[in-house]
């Protein structure tokens, strides 16, 4: 792609013996084509060679979900965030400017951020959970037992089934077992079957919850400084579109232990079973008879 810069073809031109003003300059390059523009992030880091084949298996999932009238969940961790009196990307209006440190050391930070969101592609909600501990396989199905039984278990009181949307990464990668193990805790604890579908390794972005739930809340917490965790709940509460997009924030305390190990037992204890096509990304959780 051809990049031009205003002034450097100013230069250019005059050496050759014309006189052009920078705004002659900008129209030539309007003419012909050339406007200022962002980088689009949508290159993939990498190849998925499953990546058409998994995309179609959700989609019929989803159908035969919402056909049975099932719950469809999406579920992911916002990027992460800093208590404190550090500098935030974006604009506010104010009647002088927010004087914050002039690094960002972590050392600085009086807390961490970390939201988690479940989105309930039916109803067009969602409920976020900011955590203040760390982002592991416990503390999402803690989040999403939450979300089931206060809003989930009245919303599907005929559910047999719930089918929830994650990434390939994160505390809810396909690689963990420890994931799997929390899952199967959930799962007994809730007392219904869960299905899983990952999205494909460098397809995180194609989650729903990334496109339909993200962006309103980083555009609601644009350019506030998060100076305590009630100003960040309230923030994420303000979260509304067009369409009707209603968010419900909870402030969670529990700390999370991290690198916890899987039982050695877990797949021989419980019942996870795979599928047998791409059964690495899709696989159901039932409950153990007791």
């Amino acid at each position: 792609m051809d990049v031009i810069k205003p002034c450097r073809n100013r230069q250019s031109v005059k050496k050759k013996g014309y006189k052009a003003s920078r705004n002659i300059v900008r129209k030539l390059l309007k003419k012909h084509g050339y406007v200022k523009r962002k980088a689009v992030k949508s290159q993939s880091t990498g190849e998925f060679k499953e990546r058409d084949r998994q995309f179609k298996k959700i989609s019929r999932l989803k159908g035969k979900y919402e056909r049975a009238g099932n719950p469809v969940i999406s579920v992911d961790t916002k990027k992460k965030e800093r208590l404190g009196n550090l500098y935030r990307d974006g604009q506010v209006y104010c009647l002088e400017a927010e004087v914050v440190y002039d690094h960002d050391y972590a050392h600085l930070s009086e807390g961490k951020v970390i939201p988690h969101g479940i989105y309930d592609l039916k109803h067009n909600d969602a409920m976020i959970n900011i955590g203040v501990s760390a982002d592991t396989g416990e503390f999402a199905c803690d989040f999403i037992k939450l979300w089931w039984d206060e809003i989930g278990c009245q919303r599907y009181q005929n559910a047999t089934s719930l089918l929830i949307l994650v990434d390939a990464g994160g505390s809810n990668s396909y690689r963990h077992h420890i994931f799997k193990e929390e899952l199967q805790s959930l799962v007994n604890s809730i007392g219904m079957e869960i299905r899983i579908a990952h999205y494909p390794p460098y397809a995180s972005k194609w989650n729903p919850i990334e496109h339909r739930l993200f962006p309103h809340v980083t555009r609601a917490m644009s350019g506030v400084i998060f100076r305590s965790y009630g100003l960040v709940k309230n923030l994420i509460e303000r979260t509304r579109t067009e369409a009707g997009l209603v968010v419900t924030v909870n402030i969670i305390d529990k700390v999370y232990e991290k690198s916890k190990k899987a039982s050695a037992d877990l797949y021989e204890n419980g019942t996870i079973i795979f599928d047998k096509v791409l059964g690495k990304l899709n696989y159901k959780v039932m409950q153990v008879a007791s």
